[in-house]
């Protein structure tokens, strides 16, 4: 099969995919007459993101920056926080559970402490989007880490390597793929986690959170509120993106699951 007929393939189920759901989203509004305050049509959210696009992209560059920032807190915290509980089952005994009940606790609940903590605004959003993209990062690599082949651990053992070693030239490379999982998954959970924290702790206007609470307020808006969501999509397929990026350069030579992608 030539490269441009896999290309087309790859592209072109999305984008039939997309105008199926446009057609139906405008057939359920025009057959049973939904008014637009309760869902606009896609012409009314395609001008309201024209209209819009300005103060939107300067506003996805602020939620984007909180994420960003919370998002690599997360993937660095969480791969060393990984390689603790592989490589000690006491301190995965006591820590794991933590982990567990830290991700479990409801981001409502986590808001007021975190303010009282950091203050409303900037810090509260990373501290936010850190929380939610932890916990992918942490179960997915501490999976990685302690399912390196069984052989190849024994090879390390006869040639007398030493723990570090084992853990930085046979385990963590090993565990590569499943780290960048973690990531992939914590890449489209920071988004979230920006936007929901701007929306309950954000202080600074010019962010989607805060353009979502103006909008929801107001009659007549819905197709701004549209907007924002897709303003926010958009902002989380750049993240998996760039991720999947990284992933296809540090796995194309030697695993699979890259391979099978070209």
């Amino acid at each position: 099969m030539k490269r441009t007929d896999s290309k087309w393939l790859t592209w072109l189920p999305p984008v039939l995919t997309a105008g199926v759901i446009l057609g139906l989203w405008q057939a359920i509004i025009s057959v049973f007459h939904v008014p637009d305050y309760l869902l606009p049509t896609p012409r009314q959210v395609a001008g309201a993101l024209w209209r819009d696009h300005e103060f939107l992209f300067n506003a996805a560059l602020h939620t984007g920056g909180s994420a960003l920032v919370g998002f690599f807190a997360a993937v660095i915290g969480g791969a060393l926080v990984a390689v603790a509980l592989a490589n000690s089952r006491w301190m995965k005994a006591a820590l794991y559970p933590w982990v567990l009940f830290v991700q479990m606790v409801p981001v409502v609940v986590m808001v007021p402490i975190f303010v009282l903590w950091f203050g409303a605004g900037f810090p509260s959003v990373v501290a936010i989007s850190f929380v939610i993209s932890f916990f992918p990062v942490v179960a997915s690599t501490t999976l990685g880490l302690v399912s390196t082949d069984r052989a190849l651990l024994e090879l390390f053992a006869i040639q007398q390597a030493t723990k570090l070693q084992e853990i930085f030239l046979l385990r963590v490379p090993s565990a590569l793929p499943y780290f960048l999982t973690g990531v992939k998954i914590a890449a489209t959970l920071a988004p979230i986690g920006a936007i929901s924290g701007e929306f309950l702790a954000g202080t600074e206007p010019n962010t989607l959170g805060y353009i979502l609470i103006y909008d929801r307020a107001i009659p007549g808006k819905m197709p701004e509120v549209f907007a924002v969501a897709l303003v926010t999509c958009a902002l989380g397929f750049m993240f998996v993106g760039a991720v999947q990026w990284l992933s296809w350069r540090l796995l194309r030579q030697w695993h699979e699951s890259a391979q099978s992608s070209e």
